[in-house]
């Protein structure tokens, strides 16, 4: 089976988008260049099949490998949220740069339906001294924690977060920007009193100041916050 996959892999690889794809990704060298939706397509086959099998045996030499493993985990359907969580902590030390982790996340929509659950099995990556355990911690709260019932609980959490990691704080100011779009006032609140860093602070109010959704006026505010 696995044999057969990598195969699929270089029958849908492309050349100029594995160029493209490997200046995304300093230091990933293992690329074939399949886009994300033929890997989808691949995953979501595997996902009605046999994927325990396919997950305790994948092949991973290859980046696409490896994001293909993290998908086949969002397309599961299976009650025992317990069974596939363990997958998952299987899974989330291969991790190694942003765009696995931040396709991992989003295809994790199990979340929708064990929200108390997964908060607390996220607890320990939010804490972790690695850098992408605590990248899929923030990405999982931007993916499915900005809410009315989670919105403090998740700014708190960011606040808690200590690591230097460059893709651990630009994840941050990607979240805070998120919280501030969703919820402006909470957001504005924690804004004006945190401890957050000089960069992930200054790079939150760049990044809210990037979005579409921002008004012109509050952009100009928002910067005005800037810390010099």
């Amino acid at each position: 089976m696995n044999t057969n996959i990598r195969e699929q892999l270089f029958e849908l690889a492309e050349d100029e988008y594995k160029k493209f794809s490997s200046s995304l990704l300093p230091g990933i060298d293992n690329l074939i260049g399949v886009r994300l939706p033929a890997l989808r397509k691949i995953a979501k086959q595997i996902a009605k099949k046999d994927w325990r099998s396919y997950l305790e045996n994948a092949d991973e030499i290859y980046f696409e490998e490896i994001m293909l493993q993290g998908m086949v985990l969002g397309y599961v359907n299976e009650d025992d949220i317990e069974d596939v969580l363990g997958y998952i902590v299987d899974f989330v030390p291969k991790i190694n740069n942003w765009s696995v982790c931040d396709s991992f996340c989003v295809g994790l929509k199990m979340t929708n339906k064990n929200k108390e659950r997964i908060w607390f099995f996220l607890q320990p990556y939010l804490l972790s001294d690695k850098e992408f355990e605590v990248r899929f911690g923030i990405v999982m709260l931007i993916n499915f924690y900005i809410d009315n019932d989670y919105i403090r609980l998740v700014l708190k959490q960011l606040d808690s977060i200590r690591h230097d990691g460059y893709y651990v704080k630009m994840a941050v100011a990607w979240a805070i920007s998120m919280c501030y779009i969703k919820f402006e006032e909470p957001t504005l609140d924690y804004l004006k009193n945190n401890n957050l860093d000089d960069f992930t602070y200054n790079k939150s109010l760049q990044k809210i100041c990037e979005s579409l959704k921002v008004d012109k006026k509050t952009k100009v505010f928002i910067r005005g916050m800037k810390r010099k």
